[in-house]
Order: structure tokens, then C-alpha cells, then sequence
């Protein structure tokens, strides 16, 4: 189904030269946190279209670019999804986050995508008004490279997760970006967390780098390790339980909290 005849959005540099009242969605939906400080809670998830990375692991290649449509969940948890056409003003974006907000159901709103610090001028307009009406904590999903575009959302935010990306496994290297967030989160007294993909070929140099980019900003950032999930087109393995055992000790001689976990929505075989 559609309403309204679509507009094309084809890269991510549109996003950021489009109008600061619209952003290209890609769905939103109602499913429970699979990864990271959230995990099991209830959310209502957000997910934008765009992303600048391209991560060996992603599992939501189809958010790399921005579509022409998305899909929108009519009744929470029921997959009960409607077309609508990109892009998506601040006020149906609201009254979509409104008809999934249903009393004591979520614990939390989620920015994903895609990379939602595509759409940072956006959000900085959406976010306070979010906030007014809709009355749970904002978190953010970001893979922690774009620490300028962050910074103006800050005031906003209640929860940060950080994806950092190992070289040897995601194929991106961005530990400058990652330790300029990490400190912005800090200065701004923002909850974050970060999660590490790992695989067979972790390189453990990569695990250093990690320890050393946060430790030397806050050992109490929690960190999670999570092994990959294989996609049917890639050889990525995940790590053996003697890998992560090592690594996880490793971390741990200078980090308070390194926890392994992995991605359980993909367990209950949903969203």
C-alpha cells in the first residue's frame, strides 16, 4: 500500500543536503533488544536508511542505501507492516511513534539503521519533540565514527551503543572517531556502552587497540563482545569458545565489565 507517489533519495550525501524536517526511514516496528545493555527489554525501533560503512558482518545490507519507501508497523509485534513513501516528515514520524507507543509495553525508543548520524540535522530538530510527547528513554545505535554529527545530539540521548570496528573482522578503521565519541559521552555524563563483533580471524592486536582506546578514557565503559552471526553468502565463522574466553580475560585486566553476548533476536527468530 501507498498514499502518496514516492520520491527518490538515491545516496547518503542526499541525506545530509536534504530538508532538516524530513529523513528517509527504512521501517519501524516494535521487537524486543537483541544485543548490548538492552538486551530482552521491549523497544520501539526506528530505523534509518543510509549508512557510510561497509561492515564485512552487516546484516542489514539493505540499509545501506535509502529507499524510496518504508514500512511501517501498524500494531506493535504483529509484522502487520504498511508502504509508505521517503521521505518522512517530524510529524508523521511522531504520530507513527505515538500508534506504537501503547501503555507499559516499551521500555525505550531505538535510533538504528543504517547509520542514524546521517540524518543528525533532522534528529536535532525531531529529538526535542520526541522527547515532549512521548515519554521513554532515547537510545542510540551508532557505529561511533562521526563524533561531530553526535555531539548535537547529546542532549537528547539516555543511552549510547557504540559498534567498534575491528579492522581484521569489519574491514572499517575509525579508532580515532571511536575514542573522540567515547570521550564526548563521557563530558557529556551520557550512559554508553560498547559492542565488539568478533569472528574466527580476530586479529588480537584489534582487541588491544580496543582496550587501550577505553581504558585510557573510563574502564567502567561496559563492553560487549559478540560473536557473529553467519550470513549465508559470507565464510565469516564466529570465534571458538577457547577465542573468546581468552579474549574476554585479556580485556578484562583493565575493563570492569566485558560480557559475551550474542545476538539473541536472531534466537527467537525475529526483527
Amino acid at each position: 500500500m501507498s498514499n502518496a507517489v514516492p520520491t527518490s533519495i538515491s545516496t547518503p550525501d542526499a541525506l545530509t543536503s536534504s530538508a532538516l524536517t524530513t529523513a528517509a526511514l527504512v521501517e519501524i516496528f516494535s521487537a524486543i533488544q537483541g544485543e548490548g545493555v538492552n538486551v530482552g527489554t521491549r523497544q520501539i525501533f526506528i530505523r534509518f536508511g543510509g549508512c557510510d560503512l561497509r561492515c564485512r558482518f552487516c546484516d542489514s545490507v539493505h540499509t545501506w542505501h535509502p529507499s524510496e519507501t518504508c514500512r511501517i508497523e501498524q500494531t506493535p509485534g504483529l509484522r502487520d507492516f504498511v508502504t509508505y513513501p521517503n521521505p518522512i516528515s517530524q510529524t508523521q514520524l511522531l504520530t507513527w511513534i505515538a500508534q506504537q507507543n501503547q501503555p507499559n509495553l516499551h521500555d525505550s525508543i531505538s535510533l538504528t539503521g543504517g547509520e542514524p548520524l546521517l540524518h543528525a540535522d533532522f534528529l536535532r530538530l525531531f529529538l526535542p519533540q520526541l522527547r515532549d510527547s512521548i515519554h521513554l528513554p532515547i537510545y542510540l545505535e551508532t557505529g561511533g565514527h562521526r563524533p561531530q554529527d553526535l555531539q548535537t545530539l547529546l542532549p537528547y540521548l539516555d543511552l549510547i551503543g557504540m559498534d567498534l570496528k575491528l579492522p581484521s573482522v569489519s574491514g572499517e578503521t575509525h579508532w580515532r572517531e571511536h575514542s573522540q565519541c567515547l570521550k564526548l559521552c563521557q563530558q557529556a555524563r551520557i550512559d554508553v556502552f560498547c559492542k565488539v563483533i568478533v569472528a574466527q580471524h580476530t586479529d588480537p592486536e584489534d582487541l588491544q587497540q580496543v582496550l587501550q582506546t577505553i581504558a585510557t578514557i573510563s574502564p567502567n565503559i561496559p563492553v560487549y563482545l559478540q560473536p557473529v552471526t553467519p550470513l549465508p553468502q559470507s565464510i565469516m565463522q564466529p570465534p571458538t569458545p577457547a577465542q573468546v574466553l581468552q579474549w574476554q580475560a585479556d580485556l578484562k585486566q583493565r575493563l570492569k565489565t566485558v560480557r559475551v553476548v550474542p545476538q539473541t533476536h536472531k534466537m527467537l527468530d525475529q526483527l
